[in-house]
């Protein structure tokens, strides 16, 4: 009981330190932002605004999986393989007359299948995260690749390509599932039993252990839900661009690395919150957004961008110190 209490205390606490460090990240968000209203005056408009949110949102959704598992102090490489093969299959199914929401149900469920899997190897098989997810990028995307024989899954249905397009009172419609995707895990993540196991296991998973969490399914579930949302955004995805593309999601695992650390979530585990992945996306968002109004080539982007993702790691292993 005393143990449960310990690690209680303690997860409430690096909720607190969280909480300032969202203010931190949100502080520069608007700094940027200001910055490039500056330089461009084409920045600061509702339709860029909504450029930058519509942009966003896929990264966001994925990074919100990722989250969770970095806070376990774990990674899933794979996210991008299943964020093509999800739009893949979504894409056959609706092609051969399947209906709509069968279909999406589909593409879903493998990304449940890709994280369940992911999950047991590492869990049962105690294999490295790394390792495992590495794996199965590889084998994920080869899939992806031998289904469509390369070639990408077209002539989708207008209905579905409303998701990826469409808007309701002016608002992109994926950014209404990114928000309500960041409510329904930010939740999960902040206010239920399972969101402090997830916290306990990340800061010791051995006094987890003994505090009688069951660590094993929690890390499943983790990586469960980590497949369920690049599953998301890879259907998100194929209806923006209105197709099932074998080579979709390719490094944007690496995105929502950056976009959980920029938010504040610690590689070393066991902190992080979603609202501040969410911040995080939304800075490598506006940053891409205004490098490319001010015409900054995209290979100087891509230094930039590295460079604020090490900034990053940097201040949070200074906030350890």
């Amino acid at each position: 009981m005393s143990s449960n209490i310990g690690v209680l205390k303690d997860i409430r606490k690096k909720v607190g330190e969280e909480n300032f460090q969202i203010l931190s990240v949100l502080s520069g968000l608007v700094a940027m932002m200001i910055f490039f209203s500056m330089a461009s005056p084409y920045f600061f408009t509702m339709n860029n605004m909504m450029t930058v949110a519509l942009q966003t949102s896929i990264i966001a959704i994925i990074a919100i999986g990722q989250t969770f598992v970095l806070i376990t102090t774990g990674i899933d490489l794979s996210i991008g393989s299943n964020m093509a093969i999800a739009g893949i299959i979504t894409s056959l199914c609706l092609v051969n007359g399947v209906p709509m929401v069968i279909a999406i149900l589909l593409g879903l469920l493998s990304g449940i299948i890709a994280g369940l899997i992911n999950g047991l190897l590492i869990v049962l098989g105690d294999l490295p995260p790394f390792v495992v997810t590495l794996g199965t990028m590889s084998i994920v995307r080869g899939l992806a690749l031998v289904i469509t024989k390369g070639i990408p899954v077209s002539g989708l249905p207008k209905a579905f390509r409303y998701i990826g397009n469409g808007k309701v009172f002016d608002i992109p419609f994926s950014v209404i599932v990114m928000f309500l995707l960041t409510g329904i895990f930010g939740f999960i993540l902040s206010k239920t039993k399972l969101g402090t196991h997830i916290y306990a296991c990340g800061s010791n998973i051995e006094a987890a252990r003994l505090s009688g969490i069951n660590t094993k399914k929690t890390l499943i579930q983790v990586y469960v839900f980590s497949g369920f949302l690049a599953a998301c955004s890879g259907i998100v995805l194929a209806s923006r661009i209105a197709s099932g593309q074998p080579s979709a999601g390719i490094g944007y695992e690496l995105f929502a690395v950056a976009s959980a650390v920029i938010g504040g979530t610690s590689l070393a585990g066991g902190e992080g919150i979603i609202t501040g992945t969410l911040i995080g996306a939304l800075v490598i968002g506006v940053l891409r957004n205004g490098l490319n109004l001010m015409g900054v080539s995209a290979f100087l982007q891509e230094i930039l961008i590295g460079v604020v993702i090490i900034l990053a790691v940097f201040a949070d292993r200074i906030k350890r110190r």
